[in-house]
């Protein structure tokens, strides 16, 4: 038997028998993604409480002020040098693990770690508006990818497993397993399989398990939310998830001119120190802007904001927001954009409760309701959204109001042809890409899953019709509980689920191919 036929064997019937294996493997990646992701959440816990100590002592002892903000700078200087060492733990670090799915990018797992864990700490710990949660998926993926080499899984098995880090990422960052679970398929692997799906169940629930075992059974968010929304005032949910919508297209754009922006600085150094020492100005001027804003999110909750204080804190934090996460910093945008939500919500109710009294009490509905929209707006993972604000607020009683303010939010967006937040810094992630960051090519074979979608334009046509790249070959076809081996006169029917074999070289071009063909409803059919 030739080498590479030894390869493609070895390859499929690995693919075929490795469900249950899988499984074991998801919650070895779980415990150990959990592990990196607690003990990140736990020096950020650390770093904000210091933070906090620091400002409060340069508000009494002015001499300190200069000594803090040379400390910023020196912290800028680290963050840029770590930057430099390994580029790819700019920003949240998601499109780069999107990238890591679609065969585009090839991250050195162990640099990624070290680097992201210092460069986050240090961006979070001094105040930058950044999240842990973008940081908390790249790591446990890059957690994976470790386990994965290590171990010397096959390229296909590692990208399952790349997959299920992350699902364990987000679960141990906000305590919210299924939400980890959901936006690993819906954003991050955008494709549902038995195998992944209970492998990354499996990781998210001991991720889960190990993170609470540390922090505790509490949700994220300690608010209470006592009312039900009455029927009559469902107009002002969809009235408010057609204002995040637009919201949402103006975060969207702004994001990207603000990296536009920040291109133009030909100095890593420069881009960086700019939030540094924002962080510095706001930290003893306006405290309530700096990090995350998880902290805001249950001051607000408590109805301490009136409504000219509302504005700025919309107009500050997403300003900074923007300065901090375009800079290219470690950190994600995740906490920061759900905080402007629930502000927004905040703003909707104050403005929206003098006009229609059968509000009255319900300013806390309209917090989720603002972060549950603002997240299907930006990121445009509606269902991720409405499952996670109900984890982290500990209250799933409340789904129909989170879906239709999503759903609101989702279609403005949409209708005005507005990118999905991911899926724009991925392409330009992508657009500058050193070659010396993409995927180390070994030759290995590596499987590759599509569904065709009603509506597609490989519905109803024949596999050897659809224009494969030249060193892809369809080597099964699921329809209904039946699978056997298509041929080239085979029809494609709604609902088949497709495994294709390629070299690792034309594994972003047949996403592409499986994207444009299979996967996108409405194409003109030839």
């Amino acid at each position: 038997m030739q080498p590479e036929q030894h390869t493609v064997t070895h390859t499929i019937n690995r693919y075929r028998s490795f469900r249950y294996e899988l499984i074991l493997e998801g919650v070895a990646v779980g415990a150990i993604a959990g592990a990196v992701v607690v003990a990140f959440r736990y020096l950020i816990g650390y770093a904000d409480t210091l933070l906090n100590a620091i400002l409060d002592y340069g508000k009494a002892n002015t001499w300190f002020i200069p000594v803090w903000f040379l400390i910023l700078v020196a912290a800028a200087f680290v963050v840029a040098g770590l930057l430099k060492w390994e580029s790819l733990i700019s920003g949240s670090g998601i499109p780069q693990v999107e990238g890591e799915i679609i065969g585009e990018i090839d991250e050195c797992w162990w640099r990624v770690l070290l680097a992201k864990l210092g460069g986050g700490i240090l961006s979070l710990g001094c105040g930058l508006s950044l999240g842990r949660e973008g940081p908390s998926i790249q790591l446990g993926a890059m957690a994976a990818k470790g386990f994965s080499r290590l171990t010397k899984r096959v390229r296909t098995e590692e990208k399952l497993l790349i997959t299920c880090g992350a699902s364990a990422g987000l679960s141990a960052a906000f305590n919210a397993p299924i939400a980890g679970i959901l936006f690993s398929l819906e954003e991050v692997h955008k494709h549902i399989s038995p195998e992944l799906l209970l492998s990354s169940m499996a990781a998210s629930i001991t991720s889960d398990f190990v993170s609470r075992n540390v922090f505790g059974l509490k949700p994220v968010f300690t608010f209470t939310i006592t009312h039900m929304m009455p029927l009559n005032t469902y107009g002002h949910v969809l009235l408010l998830g057609v204002l995040i919508g637009a919201m949402g297209v103006v975060y969207n754009t702004v994001l990207s001119k603000i990296q536009d922006l920040y291109e133009r600085i030909p100095w890593r150094l420069v881009r960086v120190l700019i939030p540094f020492l924002l962080a510095g100005v706001f930290g003893f001027l306006y405290r309530g802007v700096l990090g995350g804003g998880h902290a805001l999110v249950e001051e607000m909750s408590a109805g301490d904001f009136v409504l000219g204080s509302l504005c700025l804190l919309l107009v500050v934090k997403f300003c900074f927001s923007m300065v901090s996460f375009g800079s290219g910093a470690p950190g994600g945008i995740f906490l920061p954009l759900l905080v402007l939500g629930a502000i927004i919500g905040s703003i909707y109710y104050r403005l929206a409760e003098p006009l229609s009294p059968s509000l009255s009490g319900l300013l806390v509905n309209f917090i989720i309701l603002g972060m549950a929209g603002y997240f299907s707006a930006i990121v445009r993972a509606p269902i991720t959204g409405i499952i996670l604000i109900s984890e982290m607020s500990g209250s799933f009683s409340h789904l129909l109001t989170l879906s239709m303010v999503s759903l609101a939010a989702y279609l403005v967006p949409d209708i005005l042809r507005c990118a999905p937040v991911y899926d724009q810094l991925l392409h330009r992630l992508l657009a500058k890409q050193n070659p010396d960051k993409k995927a180390t090519l070994t030759g290995e074979k590596v499987l590759v899953e599509g569904m065709i979608y009603h509506g597609s334009a490989a519905e109803g046509q024949k596999v050897a019709a659809i224009a494969w790249p030249r060193t892809c070959l369809v080597v099964s076809l699921m329809r209904g509980d039946a699978e056997f081996v298509p041929r080239g006169d085979t029809v494609l029917r709604a609902g088949d689920k497709i495994v294709v074999l390629c070299d690792e070289t034309s594994e972003g071009q047949l996403h592409r191919t499986l994207q444009e063909y299979c996967e996108t409803v409405g194409l003109e059919r030839n």
